[in-house]
């Protein structure tokens, strides 16, 4: 029997996929680089805000402003469209994402705050680099940082 489809009303989501088996999903910059570049096509396409993104080794956020009804839509062309050039560059075969994305809805300020803090600082806690600052694969240079408290 087929899953039911998801419903997304308009606002702002978290969201989340990781690899399968939290295997990697990012092998390098250029696995990085066009990945954004087609998170860059689903906003067009599904006219989201971006507000946010950090990619990691095994898995990534994003945090999109979404009209209704296109989340899912934008994700499975975004995750669908990675997962087929990624297996085809990299000679492997079969599941690269874990399930289907995970979403939440941000329903306050102040858990959109905390949800920026917390994609700054998740490659400094899995020791991808020292500062948010220093990672290149997130949102955190876009933020105007004086309005959060960035602590560990």
């Amino acid at each position: 029997m087929p899953r039911p489809p998801r419903i997304h009303d308009e606002g702002i989501y978290h969201v989340i996929a990781r690899g399968n088996r939290r295997q990697a999903i990012f092998h390098d910059d250029d696995d990085r680089r066009f990945f954004i570049t087609l998170f860059g096509r689903a906003v067009r396409r599904h006219k989201w805000r971006p507000l946010g993104h950090c990619l990691l080794t095994n898995h990534f956020h994003l945090v999109v402003d979404s009209p209704v009804g296109t989340l899912s839509r934008g994700m499975h062309y975004l995750n669908g469209v990675y997962a087929r050039s990624f297996n085809e560059e990299h000679c492997v075969d079969g599941h690269l994402f874990e399930g289907r994305f995970r979403s939440r809805l941000v329903e306050t300020e102040s858990y959109l705050h905390e949800l920026y803090r917390y994609l700054a600082f998740n490659p400094v806690r899995a020791g991808l680099c020292e500062h948010p600052s220093d990672w290149p694969w997130s949102s955190f240079r876009n933020l105007d940082g004086s309005r959060f408290v960035f602590d560990r």
